[in-house]
């Protein structure tokens, strides 16, 4: 059950890593630490030879035949759903429940997500977080920025209570309630840390705002991302006496990571997003279909806003080499992101930090070099771009994706898929073979194989699961290839990188009657 090697060829290839001087490896790139379990695949295979290709320098790699049974195993072994809790009998929540799911590329995955309710405004957080150069900023974004954005919502006087209770030293009430999956890894040792940064953050908030002011939720968003970035800086440039700990915040600050959060609160979506990480709603229309409304914008070498953006922060001297090959100084993919503070710092600073730090530092590639045409810094920003979109009954759901997703799926093609999954009616286009030729008999196995699938279509029971499935199992006619599907989940670390990325997912369900109940209420 070989793929073809047309087959192959036709998967898009995925960005080899936001910076290109380092090759995908498969360990820490800052040494042999890792964050948190990744997905085992401890199951039974059978040989299946891949075709050779032109790079590889042997003939005998092989690939595995997994069973059905075997492939639900990987797929779903990070899923996660929650439902919102129904209030005596009746949902007042605009949100009715996610659906998450990741799907690793890397090893260790550099993605990572998060789901959080706010105790005090009642809304709820979900974020997409995508890693470069090692998994260690993401995985600080992940523990993180809910709490910087949870902070920057509170009104004066629940901050002034904060603060009171810490300095007497009774307990303080939680600010998040979060929603994790038990293999979300949280790195224990370095709480105390942030916490200490975080306090110094509303203790600011404290003297700059006034008793009675009422938050903005942009300025708060825009707020919370500019500050934890800078604090992931100067944790850095400060160091720790804990060697852990000083090793720690160099890797986050060396690392990088985008971000893309949705903050939702009655029938207010905002989104902020810093990087590709991308954000998209499904809307039904009259007709039952789905239409796809993009409520993000990607910071990347496609979008011309954001070139502009760049170039216009540089002088005309270097317009021609801050943005080459379609990345930022030849070398970032994304435009915006966390960390990466070799595309912030004067070199001065790069320098000193480097020397003082610990020797596992030295041994990583990504801290040897200096960014070719290197001459006013800074070149990267974590300061997001924030949307706001007020919710409507017929908008029925959300996708927030890393970019893995949006590379294997176009985003009318993702809003099909999910509203097909939550509605459980498979809309029955044409079928189309995409400028492929066909014989009639190979035009019979697709529709006997779109037959077969009507039956077991919704056999996931989680969305995400669901829509991974089709990102990572469509064949160019547009139909999951389960013989694809398996290839594609049983192919060696070494190869896996170089076909998709690390795949992050979160469905976000809408309540239309909560949401219609919302509008009418503030209009009467």
């Amino acid at each position: 059950m070989a793929v073809t090697s047309q087959l192959l060829r036709s998967i898009p290839r995925s960005k080899l890593l936001a910076s290109r001087l380092l090759p995908c490896q498969h360990q820490s790139h800052f040494g042999h630490f890792t964050c948190g379990p990744t997905v085992r695949q401890p199951f039974q295979t059978w040989h299946c030879r891949l075709p050779s290709r032109g790079y590889r320098t042997t003939s005998d790699l092989h690939s595995y035949y997994l069973s059905p049974p075997q492939v639900n195993s990987i797929l779903k072994a990070n899923e996660f759903n929650f439902k919102v809790p129904e209030f005596d009998g009746k949902n007042v929540s605009s949100v009715m429940g996610f659906d998450s799911n990741q799907l690793p590329a890397n090893s260790p995955i550099e993605d990572r997500r998060s789901a959080a309710t706010c105790f005090q405004t009642k809304g709820m957080l979900l974020g997409v977080f995508d890693g470069h150069a090692g998994c260690a900023c993401a995985q600080a974004l992940s523990e993180r920025l809910f709490y910087y954005i949870a902070v920057s919502l509170l009104p004066h006087e629940t901050l002034c209570d904060l603060e009171a209770a810490v300095e007497s030293g009774r307990a303080i009430s939680p600010i998040l309630q979060w929603h994790k999956h038990p293999n979300d890894y949280f790195s224990r040792e370095a709480q105390g840390l942030y916490f200490n940064s975080l306090r110094t953050y509303w203790q600011e908030l404290i003297d700059l705002n006034s008793p009675g002011e009422v938050p903005d939720t942009r300025e708060a968003l825009l707020n919370a991302f500019k500050r934890l970035d800078n604090d992931l800086s100067l944790e850095a440039q400060v160091g720790d006496p804990n060697p852990f700990l000083h090793y720690w915040v160099l890797r986050v600050a060396f690392s990088g990571a985008t971000a893309c959060v949705a903050h939702i609160e009655g029938p207010d979506l905002y989104i902020a997003n810093a990087g590709d990480g991308r954000a998209v709603l499904g809307v039904q229309e009259e007709d039952g279909s789905f239409s796809a409304h993009t409520l993000s914008n990607d910071h990347a070498a496609q979008n011309e806003d954001e070139v502009a953006r760049i170039r216009s922060e540089h002088p005309p001297s270097e317009r021609k080499t801050v943005i080459r090959q379609d990345r930022l100084l030849g070398l970032l993919m994304p435009f915006r992101a966390f960390g990466d503070v070799k595309f912030k710092w004067g070199i001065e600073l790069q320098k000193r930090v480097l020397e003082s730090g610990p020797d596992q530092l030295h041994e990583n590639e990504h801290t040897k070099f200096i960014p070719p045409n290197y001459h006013t810094p800074p070149y990267l920003t974590a300061e997001p771009e924030i949307t706001h979109h007020r919710l409507r009954p017929q908008d029925r759901f959300m996708v927030i994706g890393s970019d893995g997703l949006w590379e294997t799926l176009h985003r009318q093609e993702v809003v099909r898929i999910v509203g097909e999954y939550l509605t459980g009616v498979q809309q029955r286009q044409p079928l189309t073979v995409g400028g492929y030729r066909v014989t009639l008999g190979q035009m019979q196995g697709l529709l006997e194989e779109r037959k077969a699938r009507m039956s077991s279509a919704f056999e996931d029971n989680n969305a995400a699961t669901y829509l991974m499935r089709h990102a990572v199992g469509n064949n160019e006619f547009g139909t999951v290839d389960h013989e694809r599907l398996c290839q594609m989940l049983s192919l060696p670390e070494e190869l896996a990188r170089m076909y998709r990325d690390d795949i992050t997912i979160i469905v976000t369900q809408f309540n239309p009657h909560g949401i219609g109940a919302q509008i009418q209420e503030e209009r009467s």
